[in-house]
């Protein structure tokens, strides 16, 4: 059973910001769609899912690194004898073979395999054998976790829209997208992974946000760069404006200038408090090329303001 700290290359006391590096750079680089002819991809890919998964919950890594759990996140079986009694192992010394000395009464080997293996340790008579501890039983494996990746659109997740999945077993199912989503945030569906002795496994879905045309996302704001003309510029007024929401109309005061940022309050990503973030928007001038009207208007008249002066030329 790997070791989750060398599937995901980290040493043990990696960070959690250092751990979530590792996944992300693994998953990359064998994520099933570009691994599509290379089953061993698919394997590591879901390896490192499952290592990442315990890693970055406090509990489950505590649990691992006290021996509590295993790499699959099952109770590690209590290993020990209790002791009492006449009864214990004593070891040879000086070469001597060791022996084994039940205390008073004989036992068989049917004894002590039922001290083993979760009997009663001897079927009778007095003196002491097998603690019960040893004899404890792990209880069923739970079946393997399934990893997906869910592409979702820039809008989508800044909205928490609805996403539907179909899993390995045809079924679909759908999502909703938890506060504060960003690429890498992982969704776990309980009892959707593989069939096991000990019931389901689960399903790791894993969120990719993908790319906007003209979106970006600078933590729970989004940013956008929006042209005007030099008309609306100069005379200021109403335009109208793309939000991930939908189109707005938004107030350009008279006399802007390029770079001059307004912002739409609520248009953002909602934040895992629970508010929608703003949307910051840049104005940007766009004039013409080689227009002769705008060139005629302009003859004549110069600006005469210093307006480098603050970058010293």
């Amino acid at each position: 059973m790997a070791d989750p700290y060398s599937t995901l290359g980290v040493a043990r006391s990696a960070s959690e910001a250092e751990i979530k590096s590792a996944y992300r750079k693994l998953a990359k680089q064998l994520h099933p769609d570009r691994n599509k002819d290379n089953p061993q991809a698919a394997e590591k890919f879901s390896a490192a899912t499952n290592a990442y998964d315990l890693l970055s919950d406090k509990d489950k890594r505590a649990r691992f690194d006290r021996g509590e759990i295993d790499a699959e996140g099952n109770p590690t079986a209590p290993f020990g004898f209790g002791g009492g009694g006449n009864g214990g192992f004593r070891g040879g010394a000086g070469g001597q073979s060791a022996h084994f000395d039940f205390g008073e009464g004989s036992a068989d080997f049917g004894d002590i395999f039922e001290g083993l293996f979760g009997g009663a340790g001897r079927r009778a008579g007095g003196g002491a054998g097998f603690g019960g501890g040893f004899g404890r039983q792990a209880p069923p494996q739970k079946g393997a976790n399934v990893a997906y990746r869910l592409a979702v659109q820039f809008t989508d997740a800044a909205t928490l829209a609805p996403q539907r999945i179909t899993l390995q077993d045809g079924k679909t199912i759908d999502l909703k997208l938890p506060a504060g989503v960003e690429t890498g945030t992982q969704m776990r569906l309980s009892g959707k992974g593989q069939a096991g002795p000990g019931g389901a496994g689960d399903a790791i879905v894993t969120i990719e946000v993908k790319p906007h045309p003209f979106f970006t996302r600078d933590g729970d704001n989004v940013l956008l760069d929006l042209p005007i003309t030099l008309d609306e510029a100069v005379k200021g007024g109403k335009v109208k404006v793309p939000t991930v929401d939908g189109p707005v109309m938004l107030g350009v005061p008279a006399g802007a200038s390029s770079g001059k940022t307004l912002r739409l309050r609520g248009k953002g990503f909602s934040g895992k408090d629970g508010r929608r973030g703003d949307q910051l928007v840049t104005l940007q001038i766009d004039l013409p090329a080689d227009d002769p009207a705008l060139a005629a208007f302009v003859e004549g008249w110069t600006d005469n303001r210093a307006v480098r002066a603050s970058l010293g030329v």
